[in-house]
């Protein structure tokens, strides 16, 4: 299934676009991230379409070869996290493992494009993004943070390609590989934070 999302653009074929575009998206010069990550199966999973895109001549996440690169979900992003802001967050991810559905591609357009695949958030999910995001919003030494991961505007989702240009035109069902065409169903069983400026991971639930 493909959701359509409410943007200033809407791909055909009924693939969502949204454009990270009008300063809603900020440049950091250092960011750190809050990131879920899923249990072995739904990981892969979401290897098996990175395989499958690049086998089709498509962008995919199968080529980014840094030791960090891996299925992930972003809850949120900041400047920095502070060990105030950590404890907090730590508090809020005790109530992992939570529900992961995956279900329907997305299109992000703007100087990268983005296709990923969406997840479908339930309530504990929904809690959970909100617990972080507050515990980062309230803590002055998190700095800015990227306001597209703010609750009522968070598009959950797991990048599958990235592109500078235009990708990814084929219909849906060519896009992913048998097996995995309808909702993919699993659970979110550990956290990290990515430094930009390192380009290293520290794991935030043990």
């Amino acid at each position: 299934m493909t959701t359509a999302l409410a943007g200033p653009e809407v791909r055909p074929r009924g693939v969502a676009a949204v454009r990270r575009t009008g300063g809603a998206r900020r440049t950091l010069a250092r960011v750190r991230t809050v990131e879920l990550l899923p249990d072995g199966a739904a990981d892969l999973a979401v290897r098996r379409v990175w395989r499958h895109l690049a086998a089709a001549g498509m962008p995919s996440q199968e080529a980014h070869t840094h030791p960090t690169n891996r299925p992930h979900l972003t809850l949120a992003t900041a400047d920095a996290l502070p060990d105030a802001a950590r404890e907090e967050v730590a508090a809020a991810l005790a109530a992992l493992p939570a529900e992961l559905c995956l279900d329907g591609l997305l299109r992000f357009t703007g100087r990268t494009h983005v296709l990923a695949w969406a997840v479908r958030p339930g309530p504990e999910l929904l809690r959970l993004h909100g617990a972080v995001w507050r515990a980062l919003a309230s803590s002055p030494g998190a700095g800015g943070m990227n306001p597209l991961h703010a609750p009522g505007r968070w598009v959950p989702h797991i990048t599958l390609g990235r592109s500078r240009r235009p990708a990814w035109d084929r219909p849906d069902a060519e896009l992913l590989p048998a097996g995995l065409r309808g909702p993919v169903r699993g659970r979110l069983t550990g956290a990290r934070s990515y430094d930009s400026a390192t380009r290293t991971t520290e794991p935030l639930t043990p």
